[in-house]
């Protein structure tokens, strides 16, 4: 439903339950992301000419990498007093508090052991899988906007949301659909790069454009996103913009050392 104005948000988190199983719009769009970005990394393996059954290895570490990193970063980044005296509710994925920052440290290192097991340089890896990370944050965005969560400061602008399910009463920026937006356009931009100069990239460089671009407009829209954590309200950065800058750092470093780098 929307006006002129706004457009107010009722939409359900969960597509259906049957007792108290419930199945949620961000599990399946979760799942869907891990989906989509198997079928694109299976096409740059082909394209290659590398082994199915590296691609098969390769989504094991990522999955374990994304889902523990994410959650640890978000009990030791956001709520570590909390988690501290409930050790146990660390397990307990399904009652919400992912980071998308720890599932950057997670894959990072998931990758790592992944270039040692297949004895693959591990910028080879991470210049191709940023690919697929992007369009997989997209379905991940897009699952908090179905949760209703992880939204912006009120605004005037006629695309602004007012997600009733909270109680909210006035419109708020859609920050979920800024940075899917922003995830989508980064995408589409790796991928094109990479088959349009394939197999003369410089080692690194779709790595650190990923992490400029990625990090960097995290990092903006940050200013607009109400704080996720009590504690981020007496901040002038919050959590998510402080633990961006390394990796924005590191981006620059990268995307100008690989013009430096012998092409693969």
């Amino acid at each position: 439903m929307s006006t002129l104005n706004y457009i107010v948000w009722t939409v359900n988190p969960e597509i259906f339950s049957v007792g108290s199983f419930a199945v949620r719009w961000y599990g399946l769009l979760f799942a869907l992301g891990f989906v989509v970005s198997y079928i694109i990394m299976d096409k740059i393996f082909k394209h290659e000419k590398i082994k199915h059954e590296l691609l098969d290895t390769l989504t094991t570490y990522m999955v374990i990498g994304v889902v523990v990193g994410a959650r640890l970063g978000h009990c030791l980044f956001y709520e570590p007093e909390y988690y501290l005296k409930h050790p146990l509710e660390v397990l307990m994925i399904w009652k919400g508090g992912l980071a998308s920052h720890g599932a950057s440290i997670g894959i990072l290192v998931a990758l790592w052991l992944f270039s040692r097991k297949a004895k693959k340089p591990y910028m080879w890896i991470l210049d191709r899988i940023v690919i697929v990370v992007s369009i997989a944050a997209v379905f991940v965005r897009t699952g908090n906007l179905m949760n209703s969560e992880i939204y912006g400061d009120a605004t005037n602008l006629p695309w602004g949301f007012i997600f009733t399910r909270w109680g909210e009463t006035v419109p708020k920026h859609p920050t979920q659909l800024y940075e899917a937006l922003t995830y989508l356009f980064l995408f589409v931009l790796l991928y094109y790069i990479y088959m349009k100069k394939w197999p003369k990239l410089n080692s690194g460089y779709l790595f650190g454009l990923f992490l400029m671009i990625l990090f960097g407009s995290r990092f903006l829209i940050e200013f607009i996103k109400e704080p996720q954590v009590e504690f981020e309200k007496t901040m002038v950065l919050n959590m998510g913009q402080l633990l961006s800058i390394p990796f924005i750092i590191a981006g620059v470093v990268i995307f100008a050392y690989s013009f430096k780098s012998k092409k693969e």
